[in-house]
Parts: structure tokens; C-alpha cells; sequence
């Protein structure tokens, strides 16, 4: 024993997943949405619907580490490659994976881009889910400009050869999915980020996607979480 304080229960269930207390991130709302099982609740039944044992996934936003978890846990998929900008989330990111004995998901704390170029400088705030690429909002909160590498599409498609994507990176998917080549998918669960990207946003991921040979799977979609399948 070290002698320090331990918390009687260091975790929040979730989904049968264990989700370690972080005092800046299992906090308020998503401390209530981890509790009730609704984390992320239209990514997480589109994945649970589409995702096949021994898949290999991309999955584009680690954000806390929880969809990488389910993943892993749940559906047994041979490898998850998580991209996570943000720095400050990495830590979390491997104790999530650690309570919950997973070992076959790899983070990648990159920028993954139309095209390979030079590391590009991210914005650590006090809040961690608040961190971003633009240094203009909140800058008054910044605690760490760090520079966070920034890796191509479509050598990392090459690379990974993955049977599904999970994207979640609030409105860039307008300008990366159609800079690559998805037809080696069988799957795709994306978030739309309408609000930021528009009609025309939308209509590039559509195309990108049908391009692909996969179609939009009203089944495992909702509002702005829309899948897409080959062969169903």
C-alpha cells in the first residue's frame, strides 16, 4: 500500500464497460450519459449492428476511448486503429483500455488529412474536451500549444486495409472522405456535422461513400449518425 486515498469505486459502469472517474472528463452530462448506458448511444447501436467479429476498424476521433472499448469488448474485432488529435486525452484514453484488459486497439495521437504535411500546432485547454485546432476560441483557457503529426489517407487506408470505419470529427469529414479511396469497407458509421459542413458537406460524404460501392443502411442510421454497407 502506498498510503494515498482509494476511491471505494474508481469506476462508472457502462454498458458493461468500466470507465475510470476522471475528475475534468467523466464529469456532468457525460457522467450521466456513461451511468444510463446513452454514451454516444446512435454510434454505439450503428457499430453494435455493423461490426463483425475479426473486423479491422479505423476509427477517426478516439474522443475518451469509449467506442474503441466497446469494440473491442463487445465484438471482438481483430484491431482498432484510433486517431485522437488531442493530447491531453491519451493518458485517459489508455486507462479506459487498460480496466477493461484490451489490448488490440492502437491510438495514434496524429491528424490524419487529405494529405501528409507538417505537424500543425494543437490547442491543450484547462477543459481537455474542449482543446482544438483553433487558437483564436477560448484562448485565454490554453495551457500547451504541442504539435501533433499529420498523416495522409490514403497511405494509411493502404496500410490498415480496414473492413470499417468509425468517424467522429466534427465536420472535417466533408473534406477527408472524399479525398480517399473506401472501397476496401465493407462498412462505415459516420457522424454528419451538418450545421458546420451544409448541404453540399453532406452530399460529398454521400457520394464519396456510394463511389465505394456502399449505400446508406437506414437500419443502423439515425438523425445525423448515418451508416453505410456494402451488400445488404
Amino acid at each position: 500500500m502506498d498510503g494515498s486515498p482509494h476511491p471505494r469505486n474508481p469506476f462508472i459502469k457502462s454498458r458493461g464497460l468500466k470507465i475510470p472517474k476522471h475528475p475534468d472528463i467523466t464529469v456532468g452530462r457525460i457522467r450521466g450519459a456513461l451511468r444510463e448506458g446513452t454514451y454516444e448511444r446512435k454510434e454505439c447501436d450503428a457499430v453494435m449492428r455493423v461490426v463483425r467479429e475479426g473486423d479491422v476498424v479505423l476509427e477517426l476521433g478516439g474522443g475518451i476511448g469509449y467506442m474503441s472499448t466497446l469494440l473491442a469488448r463487445k465484438k471482438k474485432v481483430a484491431k482498432v486503429v484510433s486517431y485522437e488529435a488531442n493530447p491531453g486525452l491519451i493518458p485517459y484514453i489508455h486507462s479506459v483500455h487498460e480496466a477493461n484488459g484490451i489490448d488490440n486497439v492502437e491510438v495514434r495521437n496524429a491528424l490524419l488529412a487529405p494529405r501528409a504535411g507538417k505537424a500543425v500546432p494543437f490547442h491543450v485547454r484547462r477543459n481537455f474536451l474542449a482543446s482544438s485546432l483553433d487558437g483564436e476560441i477560448d484562448a485565454d483557457a490554453i495551457i500547451e500549444t504541442v504539435e501533433i503529426e499529420k498523416h495522409g489517407i490514403s497511405p494509411t487506408l493502404k496500410e490498415l486495409k480496414p473492413d470499417v470505419l468509425v468517424c467522429d470529427i466534427e465536420g472535417a469529414e466533408a473534406d477527408l472522405i472524399p479525398a480517399a479511396d473506401w472501397s476496401g469497407l465493407r462498412a462505415a458509421v459516420i457522424e454528419l456535422h451538418p450545421q458546420w459542413i451544409g448541404q453540399a458537406g453532406v452530399q460529398a460524404v454521400f457520394d464519396a461513400m456510394h463511389k465505394a460501392g456502399l449505400s446508406y443502411f437506414p437500419k443502423a442510421s439515425e438523425a445525423k449518425v448515418v451508416t453505410f454497407l456494402k451488400g445488404w
